[in-house]
């Protein structure tokens, strides 16, 4: 039973590093990924570069080429749009849940914990750390609510955000400790408002950081020839 479950962990290990790269820019639309080369750089078999790819099939973000394998399919910024916009929706879903909880009073004091430890992890420069502290917030809050199904929906639409891009920027990072702390305070007022405008602030600001190192990369420009691999 533990080779079935150790090859699925390392397929979604494998799907996630190719979706990051795909919505990043890293590899662009109509560039193939090669399974062996793909392989060789993971450190893995071919197996799970190939189940990984039929998951991003499915999702949309590649297409099947007779003979050739996998090609990365078009990302349009309506795509993006399409998809900040599904997150906040349902993070604010969730937030609400939270401020309607009974239980929402005795979990304040540990969010503003969870704050302070981002904070100083954004000024060490401490990129793994932001991420899983902003995790762990959002996962706090989330819980408040009460509503795992949709805890769980959320879950899968956020692999379509490329962590990295804002964990590591320090910029982002201090936005994001003044985020939480206003969205604190919304919460202990028990202002849904004010907290469902918080939360799309942030996920339109995450959109709009994504769109701009796009842009500057010239993801929407004139496409450029075909590469034969992912890039190292």
């Amino acid at each position: 039973m533990s080779t079935p479950v150790r090859r699925l962990q390392l397929t979604d290990e494998v799907a996630d590093r190719l979706r990051e790269r795909i919505i990043t820019g890293q590899v662009r639309p109509g560039e193939f990924i090669r399974l062996d080369e793909a392989a060789a750089e993971f450190g893995c078999s071919v197996t799970p570069v190939r189940e990984a790819l039929v998951t991003l099939r499915g999702e949309g973000l590649v297409r099947s080429s007779p003979h050739r394998g996998f090609v990365v399919d078009s990302l349009e910024r309506t795509d993006l749009e399409d998809i900040f916009w599904m997150q906040a929706e349902i993070s604010a879903r969730l937030a609400t849940h939270a401020v309607r909880s009974e239980g929402l009073g005795q979990e304040l004091l540990g969010l503003s914990q969870i704050v302070d430890q981002l904070e100083q992890s954004v000024a060490q420069g401490d990129a793994v750390r932001v991420g899983e502290h902003e995790f762990e917030f959002h996962r706090r809050v989330h819980l408040v609510g009460g509503s795992r199904k949709l805890a769980w929906f959320l879950l899968a639409a956020t692999r379509y955000t490329p962590y990295s891009l804002y964990t590591n920027d320090e910029d982002w990072g201090r936005q994001a400790v003044a985020s939480h702390r206003r969205l604190i305070e919304h919460l202990a007022a028990r202002d849904v408002e004010a907290v469902r405008a918080e939360i799309h602030n942030r996920f339109t600001d995450a959109r709009d950081r994504l769109v701009r190192s796009l842009e500057a990369i010239g993801f929407w420009e004139v496409s450029r020839p075909v590469a034969q691999s992912v890039p190292q």
